[in-house]
């Protein structure tokens, strides 16, 4: 099975007003040329491009491409559970809405304190488990953004466990918030695989600092950004997936180049990366991936991840008329940065665990004075 896995969270769109307008002709496109050079894993979920990206991938994969030709990954997602029923229900719903019959690979999607409260409460471990025995889920797992320690525990409770998918990356493996080496090394204790998500932290990894990308040109000309944190994450040892949300046809195909024929990471490639996790962090003011779970049932409709993405750029590269214009824009259509009530909400969402009302403060005072 080749490393590189389609993540379907960040699709083409026809419109980034609405990310529910997935662009199905490029979509297909990209499909059948990551099936034609030899890749078949696929991973979705339940909330991904506000509840469309399962319908799109029956469209695109399910109905046009044999069964046993890919591998296909969804998620139960665990936040939105409120009672016991709710697990068959939406478990039944995915196999309706992905026409897939079965999953060969099934996720407790995003565990943390909360959410696996959640999953005890409502009995999730053994449901799924009951579904792999009735030939519905091939492989079990869970995808994960908490500490190690609770990680640890999890698991020691869970051994039947067999994979877990963790945020990992290069400015994240020594993070004390995220924890990606802590909660690998975990992982690797307990003889779990690993399948990398957020290799390039919501794209973080490809607009580097001029300065780090230089560093990175010099040792490989040749070698894409993105090239660097895909090649990062698939040369751990125990990573037997890495998931890359791709979002048009020259992303994929940039992928593929490299990860058809994978030659992990040289001693020099790693030195590298370590001199470009100093000037990225040096150089970047909110950590966030765009994941967009914020967003949803904030009640002033704040435009969070694209408000953090230009300060973060406002940040490293200057040109303040610039992006006060880009943000003037974006409060045309959503509440400003400090319209946010305090109300907590997204950070209760947050798998990044970010201090968003205060980044909210940060901007305000930056963009609306």
């Amino acid at each position: 099975m080749k490393k590189l896995g389609f993540g379907c969270m960040r699709l083409p769109v026809l419109s980034k007003e609405d990310t529910t307008t997935i662009d199905l002709e490029q979509m297909c496109e990209m499909v059948d040329t990551f099936l034609d050079n030899g890749f078949t894993y696929f991973d979705t979920a339940y909330m991904y491009h506000n509840y469309m990206s399962e319908r799109y991938v029956k469209l695109a994969l399910v109905d046009r491409h044999p069964r046993d030709s890919f591998l296909l990954a969804d998620k139960l997602p665990t936040m939105q559970l409120k009672a016991q029923e709710d697990v068959d229900r939406i478990f039944n719903e995915q196999l309706e809405k992905t026409g897939a019959g079965y999953f060969d690979y099934y996720l407790l999607h995003c565990l943390n304190v909360a959410n696996y409260e959640a999953a005890e409460k409502y009995d999730c471990f053994h449901y799924v488990m009951q579904k792999k025995a009735e030939g519905k889920i091939k492989h079990v797992g869970f995808s994960y953004h908490d500490n190690a320690e609770l990680l640890d525990e999890i698991l020691t409770k869970h051994p039947e466990v067999e994979f877990v998918q963790l945020q990992l990356n290069y400015v994240d493996w020594d993070s004390d918030e995220i924890q990606s080496g802590k909660c690998y090394d975990v992982c690797v204790k307990h003889g779990k695989d690993v399948i990398v998500m957020e290799p390039v932290k919501g794209g973080n990894l490809v607009n580097i600092p001029e300065e780090a990308q230089k560093i990175m040109k010099d040792v490989n000309p040749d070698a894409s950004i993105a090239s660097w944190a895909i090649r990062y994450a698939a040369s751990k040892e125990h990573v037997i997936m890495v998931l890359s949300g791709m979002s048009d046809l020259a992303q994929l195909k940039d992928n593929v180049s490299y990860m058809k024929d994978f030659v992990p990471f040289s001693k020099k490639e790693e030195e590298t990366v370590e001199k470009v996790v100093k000037i990225i962090n040096d150089t970047t003011k909110v950590p966030c991936t765009a994941c967009r779970y914020c967003v949803e049932g904030c009640p002033m409709q704040i435009a969070i991840p694209e408000y953090f993405a230009l300060y973060n750029e406002y940040f490293r590269f200057g040109n303040y008329d610039r992006a006060k214009q880009r943000y003037d824009n974006l409060t045309k259509d959503h509440g400003k940065a400090s319209d946010c009530i305090a109300c907590g909400q997204c950070e209760g969402h947050c798998p990044q665990h970010l201090s968003i009302i205060k980044y909210l403060a940060e901007i305000a005072e930056t963009f609306e004075k």
